[in-house]
């Protein structure tokens, strides 16, 4: 998330796509009705009308997977209409850069596509670099070779009625919310955009977002307060668990998992740091050492040192795949003896639940960690089932509400802010952190007295958390996450500068020689020497512009950024482009409002400095899928691809296995989607054990309009049966015209919705919906594809 919720106010258009936001974030909504107040002009783009459409200037309809298509229409039109922020464009994005001429893309595919790997080779998605290694420019960006007419040339194909063919959207709507959204290229308009799982749930997901990103870059609206790109995330600690990395493949503060290749730190290090010789770049993952050693240090302390490469041998390393779909892929194939189910019920919540509940019981032993005792945690006993025929031992550890526990935790804008205890755990529930804590005492004995594979990775841990018998001290591991010194430092003439054990300042004082420790860079700077930076309630807004910044309300990362890459809401003078909103501008002397993206003065430094070429990217080669995002059709679709010959994204991983059936739209000719409702929160865990909840959404329905219930013979109220490739489900049939059917290049097509919060546990019963999705996911971070699926519906 580039921005915040409450910067939303200063938007003057408002595109929500991917998300139902007046329903299912609430709180992020009241800012967009602030908006509206003050003039904005808000869009709902959604296959269902929802509450979010209602409140909406302009609403249209789309058939689930098709938003890539939806999106490169409106950058065709921004481009063929010289609507784009050309300065921006041309100063801030990688739009001037020439490509490697061997570049080039043919019927759906990229160069280098390999079908027997489902992969790309990259090597022709270069730029071409001068004599000094530096990315070659055409500033008038006329060149063929330009990212900007590469662009240009990929997304010609992607006109208005092709789309509308593509998307079901009539034709005269996407006119309409091309020129309204693309009005936000002039200097003194702005807009943003908010997604949510719509959009991240496809097996092209991250390219979806990058498409919102170039759309983005292209109007100049990052950086801008009222601008950016905004994820709205499902949970309330959703950003600060991804901060954390609790995935396969990174390490907090997004710092690369070490592969198996990576045999030295030094190895690892000269891996995962780009360079760059441009002078202008900030580069700033340049200090990509500075942030790996002072994580070890905060793991290993003492025993990290640099003779024995601050612990690095004793990280595991990454060989394979272990993302969700994996994991379970291979948990049903006998191939995991053990599982945490921690905080989360993938028996309910899982694609293709079926083959989820199936791996369970396979298992040698399962622990679950939850406030209830739910479908997870019973899974063998199940409806069905015998109990009997499953071996798995599974073990209940009760946990502690929210409120009855202290810490931190980061919202959708990144801000981190201190939550207090309420009250007591009830009964023999724990706090989180004592469970784990508790955990790894146990296990640091136990590899102590029997010692075991690659021991040394647990029994050499820091582990001191000052435990009381029933909690953690929460402070302590704040503190250990801002980071501190772990020797006096010095200055030339010998003068202590910093004292052993002193909270750093935040990750600028960060080094890589085993004096400081950070257990995650990006949050140095919240619990510092000046206190508990993410505990601040000061409600006054500081920023010269009044736009909202809130500054001393918590903390943001990084260092209190609230609006990140706002260097390039400015020209190279360091002038606002929209001096009345304006995010940070140079005063002569220094940057004055946020907290600027680095403090050089203008001219200087380029304004993204996260990439070594110091550029946003139009181009970008780090995807698996493509450097341009590319319409294809969902794994399963009605129709066949009318953009290209490649009907699916040629890059996504497809397992081979026998459950993962393909339906076909002869057999399941409607198009399946899922979605949340306001009543119940994500698997239901919590809300369906409240009865009040219960009352308000009984029980699971399945959406469909007037149109389609009239071909089947569903009356509203009636029990029907959703059937998919993988499974079937039953509930009770709204009829609603909140659906309606989709004209796709002359083919009716329709498509039903079904809340996924339901399962066979609990107060409120009934079948998941995540029985009817594929397991296959998007090909950058193997997210499932839920949003778009084949089923078929019958009365029962």
């Amino acid at each position: 998330m580039t921005n915040h919720w409450i910067d939303i106010k200063n938007a003057d258009v408002i595109l929500i796509m991917g998300s139902n936001a007046a329903e299912n974030h609430p709180i992020s909504f009241r800012w967009v009705e602030k908006a509206i107040e003050n003039g904005a002009t808000l869009i709902s783009v959604d296959p269902r009308f929802t509450r979010t459409s209602s409140r909406a200037h302009i609403y249209a309809p789309l058939r689930s997977g098709t938003d890539i298509a939806f999106l490169g229409g409106m950058i065709k039109y921004i481009l063929d209409n010289n609507l784009y922020h050309e300065e921006y464009v041309a100063e801030h994005t990688n739009a001037p850069f020439l490509i490697n001429p061997d570049f080039g893309f043919d019927d759906g595919l990229f160069v280098g596509y390999n079908s027997e790997k489902r992969s790309y080779d990259k090597s022709n998605w270069t730029y071409q670099n001068d004599a000094n290694g530096i990315p070659m420019e055409d500033k008038t960006l006329q060149d063929p070779n330009s990212v900007f007419q590469l662009l240009k040339k990929h997304y010609s194909r992607y006109d208005i009625a092709t789309v509308s063919n593509i998307t079901g959207t009539p034709a005269d709507l996407l006119e309409q919310i091309y020129e309204t959204y693309a009005s936000s290229g002039a200097p003194d308009r702005v807009a943003t955009i908010m997604y949510a799982m719509g959009w991240t749930q496809h097996t092209y997901g991250t390219q979806i977002i990058r498409t919102a990103a170039m759309l983005q870059l292209l109007l100049g609206n990052i950086g801008r307060a009222g601008g950016g790109v905004n994820a709205l995330r499902g949970e309330s600690n959703v950003q600060g668990s991804t901060d954390h990395c609790l995935l396969f493949h990174i390490l907090p503060g997004y710092l690369g998992t070490p592969a198996a290749q990576h045999e030295t730190l030094a190895q690892y290090i000269e891996a995962k740091t780009p360079k760059s010789n441009d002078e202008m770049s900030a580069n700033w993952w340049q200090h990509y050492d500075k942030y790996m050693v002072s994580l070890l240090k905060a793991w290993y302390g003492n025993n990290a040192t640099a003779e024995n490469d601050f612990g690095y041998d004793w990280l595991p390393k990454n060989v394979g795949n272990h993302s969700w779909l994996s994991l379970f892929h291979d948990m049903d194939a006998g191939g995991i003896k053990g599982f945490f189910a921690w905080g989360q019920n993938p028996a309910v919540g899982g694609a293709h639940a079926n083959m989820v509940l199936d791996g369970l019981g396979k298992l040698d032993w399962m622990v679950a960690v939850n406030i209830w005792e739910l479908e997870t945690a019973q899974f063998w006993k199940r409806p069905g089932v015998n109990p009997a025929g499953i071996d798995t031992e599974v073990f209940l550890l009760p946990a502690a509400l929210s409120f009855e526990k202290e810490g931190s935790i980061t919202n959708s804008g990144r801000w981190a802010q201190w939550r207090w205890k309420a009250q007591e755990p009830l009964g023999e529930s724990k706090p989180d952190s004592w469970i784990l804590n508790e955990l790894m005492i146990r296990l640091q004995a136990l590899y102590e007295q029997e010692g075991g594979p690659n021991a040394e990775a647990i029994t050499k841990l820091d582990w001191n958390y000052d435990s009381t018998g029933t909690e953690v001290d929460v402070h302590k591991v704040a503190r250990e996450i801002n980071g501190f010194y772990t020797r006096d430092i010095l200055d030339e003439d010998g003068n202590v500068i910093a004292k052993k054990g002193e909270l750093v300042k935040n990750f600028t004082k960060l080094k890589a020689d085993g004096s400081t420790t950070s257990a995650n860079w990006l949050y140095s700077g919240s619990y510092n020497e000046d206190g508990n930076m993410m505990a601040r309630r000061d409600n006054t807004d500081y920023h010269p512009a009044g736009i909202g910044l809130y500054a001393k309300w918590g903390w943001a990362w990084p260092v209190n950024r609230r609006i990140i890459y706002n260097r390039a809401s400015c020209d190279n003078d360091g002038n606002p482009f929209d001096p009345a909103r304006f995010s940070i501008r140079w005063n002569g002397k220094k940057w004055e409002g946020d907290v600027p993206d680095g403090g050089w003065a203008p001219g200087t430094k380029h304004a993204f400095i996260m990439k070594p070429e110091g550029h946003a990217r139009l181009f970008g080669a780090g995807r698996a899928d493509g450097p341009f995002p590319e319409h294809y059709e969902p794994w399963e679709s009605p129709v066949g691809n009318l953009m290209s010959g490649i009907q699916i994204n040629p890059a996504f991983k497809i397992f081979d296995a026998t459950k993962d059936t393909r339906g076909t739209a002869e057999e399941f000719p409607i198009v399946g989607t899922t979605y949340r409702l306001s009543e119940h929160w994500q698997s239901g865990a919590m809300t369906r054990n409240n009865p009040w909840l219960n009352e308000f959404q009984p029980g699971l329905f399945i959406e469909m309009s007037e149109e389609l219930a009239g071909e089947k013979g569903i009356a509203n109220g009636d029990k029907v049966a959703v059937k998919s490739a993988r499974g079937e489900v039953k509930g009770v049939a709204m009829v609603t015209k909140r659906f309606k059917p989709f004209q796709i290049n002359g083919q009716t097509v329709h498509q039903i919705g079904l809340p996924w919060h339901w399962g066979f546990a609990g107060l409120s019963q009934g079948d998941s919906a995540n029985v009817l999705t594929p397991p296959v996911g998007d090909a950058n971070t193997m997210i499932p594809e839920t949003k778009a699926f084949l089923c078929n519906v019958e009365k029962v």
